[in-house]
């Protein structure tokens, strides 16, 4: 019933804020301009209020061990809720605060739960993170960087949100192999708060996550990455990476990708991640009868498996850190070769994709 319940008030503030746009559209509508855009009519992209709903009544709604660990979530996630919504209502937030401002809110939660960072499985950072105040630190890039990956892949309708909800569903599930009902229960209450959007936002996008929606699930997701192997050391820090392999290469590609571009910074935004090579070559091409909205509907499903196949993976071998780490390489290569096939129609990398573009200017 307390999911049933989670999922309606994230799904009732969904549908309230579609059908208030016109009170509210003025701060609150993504309109058709930049690079990385896929739709064509101006939507709500303050999804995140339905997100932030539902967490709430999850935490109304929950035992006392749960609500303990939920009570960290909604007080750690207040910095990147808020200025992922700030981007949203003001688009004037840039990326480097409200990167920083989610790394805060994984080092508040650090030090709300006394967990943070500490076997990495590698053995000189393990050392420094031995030290409490490295520990922290640490704790706080990773949980920023998973959630600013979220951010990066919530490109198409459904997309950001059913990755989530499949990690969030592995931790759960790997929660569940070894005791850990709280921690379980915590990740498939997020699942039903996710899904209340999902609703509205997949097939017919009638709202977006935004940045606020986006940072504050990825938070969400971070943290119980974070948590689960730290609660439970027979669960390796390798068991939660591979779950967000698919985000967390998202972001490395995006990095090496921007820099090596002439003139290029690792926060400017650009079209060719792999979901959208994977509407352009795939979904366009074998569908180019079919209307825009369903081409970017069903460009989600297809990238869905990108995050299920590392997560089956790491449910299946959660204690067998020799296989976890197979799982993580042998996905890397998987996800470089298919994107060496979407942008250079081969299955490897050309020694010209590996030099920086240098672009001359005539003046």
């Amino acid at each position: 019933m307390s999911y049933l319940l989670v999922f309606s008030v994230s799904l009732l503030v969904s549908v309230l804020i579609v059908a208030t746009q016109s009170w509210h559209g003025r701060w609150s509508l993504d309109f058709m301009v930049g690079v990385q855009k896929m739709h064509k009519l101006p939507t709500p992209r303050i999804g995140g209020v339905a997100i932030a709903a539902g967490l709430v009544a999850a935490y109304m709604l929950s035992e006392p061990n749960v609500q303990r660990i939920l009570g960290h979530l909604l007080v750690a996630g207040i910095p990147a809720f808020f200025f992922g919504l700030l981007e949203d209502l003001t688009k004037k937030v840039s990326v480097q605060v409200r990167l920083f401002a989610t790394m805060f809110s994984g080092v508040i939660a650090a030090y709300l739960s006394g967990i943070a960072m500490q076997d990495t499985g590698f053995a000189p950072l393990d050392w420094l993170l031995s030290y409490t105040f490295f520990a922290v630190l640490f704790t706080g890039f990773a949980v920023g960087g998973i959630a600013n990956a979220i951010n990066i892949i919530d490109g198409f309708n459904g997309l950001a949100a059913g990755s989530v909800a499949i990690m969030l569903a592995a931790i759960g599930l790997i929660s569940l192999q070894v005791g850990d009902f709280d921690l379980a229960s915590v990740c498939f209450l997020s699942i039903s708060l996710v899904l209340g959007f999902a609703v509205v936002n997949w097939p017919k996008g009638k709202l977006f996550l935004g940045d606020g929606g986006a940072y504050l699930i990825g938070f969400v997701l971070a943290w119980m990455a974070v948590k689960l192997p730290m609660r439970h050391a027979e669960i390796h820090a390798w068991t939660t990476l591979l779950v967000c392999t698919y985000p967390v290469l998202e972001v490395g590609f995006s990095v090496r990708r921007r820099r090596n571009r002439a003139g290029g910074q690792s926060g400017q935004p650009d079209k060719v991640h792999l979901h959208h090579l994977i509407h352009r070559r795939i979904t366009c091409k074998r569908f180019p009868q079919y209307s825009a909205l369903f081409k970017n509907d069903l460009t989600s499903p297809v990238c869905w498996l990108a995050t299920a196949i590392p997560a089956a993976w790491a449910i299946a071998f959660s204690k067998n850190t020799e296989m976890l780490a197979v799982g993580f390489f042998g996905f890397v290569l998987i996800y470089a070769s298919v994107y060496a096939r979407l942008t250079q129609f081969r299955w490897c990398f050309s020694a010209r994709t590996l030099r920086p573009v240098v672009v001359k200017v005539s003046l």
